[in-house]
């Protein structure tokens, strides 16, 4: 009697395990372990003076203490408020920009050419950017000579020099840079919002107004938090604008130094300690703030939609 033929299957059960690979295994190499040396190196001391290399000596947490007794926490007030400048005009231009675009009662023409337009600065780098700004706005200018020959000032206005220009200047790049791709986002979030709720509340008489706040905000409330939390890691790490357009400097008198770029000031010294130190700060403060917005505001999402 013959045996029955056994059956050969093909598992595909571990395949997934295989494609999702190289993403662990370049996470880990340039990701995992830099930020593991990072807390690492931040308990040693470790810099050059002159030609000499002092360290690595281990001291705990005396590069945590030493970096307190610097001015980090005035360099953290100039970022917050570059970063706030420039993101209370990001965020209103691209809600009312990704409303108008949405609204199908509207109907825009030439709606994929703005689109285009708005998203075009997210192109071009930073370093350009902060350089254009950096000609326009230089003692002999575009700008200067517009003032001059309108009759609005007898001389140059040295922009740079004062710090209510120098920070209005960095939180407008951040602005043109950024609030095409935060339209982008929040317009993939409306359309993902049922068309016929929007429908229901025209016919109940709601106004565009009551839309926008009892309908279009709630149910955008996620991706609204994403954009929030991306906005503030990416204003926590403001640097090239900066860098490039004062130089390095932080001019005037620092009033625009931020985190990262005091943090630049320690790699380009060799100390790698305080480096270190201050990215290992950097990195809880951004946890620490990106945990308290999801949770404050998700809360609040949550029991909006356990009272429907």
């Amino acid at each position: 009697m013959d045996k029955p033929k056994k059956k050969h299957s093909v598992q595909y059960d571990n395949w997934g395990y295989f494609f999702i690979a190289p993403f662990f295994i370049v996470y880990i190499i340039f990701s995992l372990i830099p930020l593991l040396s990072t807390f690492w190196n931040s308990f040693f001391e470790n810099y050059r003076d002159g030609l000499d290399i002092i360290g690595p000596n281990w001291v705990g947490f005396g590069n945590f203490k030493e970096v307190f007794k610097s001015d980090i926490l005035r360099y953290s007030w100039n970022t917050v408020v570059m970063w706030v400048l420039g993101f209370i005009p990001q965020i209103f231009i691209s809600l009312l920009l990704s409303v108008w675009f949405t609204n199908t009662e509207l109907k825009l023409k030439f709606q994929q050419f703005f689109k285009t337009v708005i998203y075009m600065p997210n192109l071009i780098m930073a370093s350009a950017f902060a350089m254009l700004f950096f000609t326009l706005f230089s003692d002999n200018g575009p700008v200067n000579a517009i003032f001059i020959s309108l009759g609005w000032t007898k001389e140059s206005i040295r922009f740079l020099t004062y710090t209510g220009w120098t920070r209005t200047l960095v939180a407008t790049m951040n602005f043109l840079m950024w609030y095409g791709n935060t339209t982008i986002l929040l317009m993939a979030g409306i359309m993902g919002i049922d068309e016929s709720l929007f429908e229901a509340a025209r016919i109940d008489g709601a106004t565009p107004l009551q839309i926008f706040f009892k309908v279009t905000m709630p149910l955008l409330l996620p991706i609204f938090v994403y954009v929030l939390i991306t906005s503030l890691i990416g204003g926590i790490q403001m640097f090239d604008v900066p860098q490039i357009l004062t130089n390095g400097a932080g001019s005037p008198n620092r009033t625009t130094m931020t985190l990262i770029m005091y943090l630049n000031k320690h790699l380009a010294s060799k100390n790698f300690g305080m480096a270190g130190a201050v990215s290992v700060l950097t990195f809880i403060v951004t946890a620490i703030l990106s945990g308290m917005v999801y949770s404050s505001t998700m809360k609040n999402y949550s029991n909006s939609k356990g009272k429907r």
